[in-house]
């Protein structure tokens, strides 16, 4: 697909075409699984200052937490006997936790379960990275935002595009099943940018993207931004089902934020990952990263129970294996290109 015709479906006041070819798309390719990641948020501590993100370092109103490897291998094993494949392990990006730390939770997991681990932990170095691997880390979400370099440096001062990017590549060679991911509705986003943050997702050749709406957060730079909107971030999933065929696309919990029926609508056209939350509940109230955060007082086995309803209302079924990447050879999926 081309730019021009990706800017065309953006400007579209149409697009039940677009979303039906999406997941038709999603079925040929991806089969009627959806995967389920349980998500882990043990450290809402962040060395960063995004103008965006409510974990950002200047926010003095939230209250900081750090859970202690134990706490965060207790909560890996309960999502292990509630019968999850598949966990991320999700902070801000910081160096409270020491490599060593790190590396022997990540082993105790793959030792004591079945779990295939992801990481979202920020930008480390290739060493670093290679460590992580080598303990047993599986897949690692390294999300950029934007692929506007003006845009980029306006929300991320302390931070480089470029650099991001180079992350993504050491992570493909460290031997990660590597996902990435935008924003739709940034403010000085435009269809023509958000049009190359797709060329590049294309480019990158990832085994996960993470498409999400952005939210304005009152308790950042950006509290008087208008918001991104579902209809653009449901078009921009269904682009991505479209172009890249086999990725691992989730219905995002900030899609169900701003719409209760947010994350059916993303399976519908395209997505086929859920990432329901069984991160402690006492925690769960100091990560937000935007407002209107939904399942804050929920118990990891009601997020359970309501993703399955969910996923079994819309007619597919729920993934029983750990969701690998359909770009290895030899995972199981429907028509994989190439």
């Amino acid at each position: 697909m081309t730019r021009a015709e990706i800017i065309r479906h953006f400007n579209s006041d149409n697009s039940a075409e677009l979303f039906a070819e999406a997941d038709r798309v999603r079925l040929e390719y991806c089969g009627e699984a959806v995967h389920l990641r349980g998500l882990i948020e043990f450290s809402n501590v962040c060395a960063r200052d995004c103008w965006y993100c409510g974990l950002r370092r200047s926010n003095r109103q939230i209250e900081r937490y750090q859970m202690a490897p134990a706490e965060i291998l207790a909560a890996a094993r309960a999502a292990h006997q509630l019968g999850y494949k598949s966990i991320v392990l999700q902070s801000g990006e910081n160096d409270c936790y020491p490599l060593g730390d790190l590396t022997s939770l990540i082993a105790e997991i793959k030792q004591d379960t079945d779990l295939a681990v992801t990481l979202s932990i920020g930008e480390k170095t290739a060493a670093q990275y290679a460590a992580l691997k080598a303990a047993g880390a599986d897949r690692y979400l390294l999300r950029f935002e934007t692929s506007s370099e003006k845009i980029y440096q306006a929300l991320k001062p302390d931070s480089s595009l470029k650099e991001r990017l180079r992350c993504l590549s050491i992570l493909r060679d460290a031997g990660f099943q590597v996902g990435s991911g935008i924003m739709v509705g940034l403010p000085g986003q435009s269809v023509e940018t958000l049009a190359e943050d797709i060329l590049l997702l294309e480019q990158l050749d990832l085994d996960m993207i993470g498409i999400g709406p952005f939210i304005a957060n009152p308790l950042t730079p950006l509290k008087d931004a208008a918001s991104g909107t579902l209809a653009m971030t449901l078009k921009t999933v269904a682009l991505l089902r479209i172009i890249t065929k086999n990725t691992h696309i989730p219905a995002t919990t900030a899609m169900g934020s701003i719409d209760p029926q947010g994350r059916q609508k993303a399976l519908s056209c395209g997505a086929n990952v859920l990432m329901p939350n069984v991160t402690p509940t006492r925690h769960r109230q100091h990560y937000q990263l935007y407002p209107g955060k939904i399942c804050l007082n929920d118990a990891p086995e009601d997020c359970l129970f309501c993703v399955e309803g969910m996923a079994r209302s819309l007619g597919r079924e729920i993934g029983k294996d750990q969701g690998h990447s359909y770009k290895i050879k030899g995972v199981k999926g429907a028509g994989r290109p190439g």
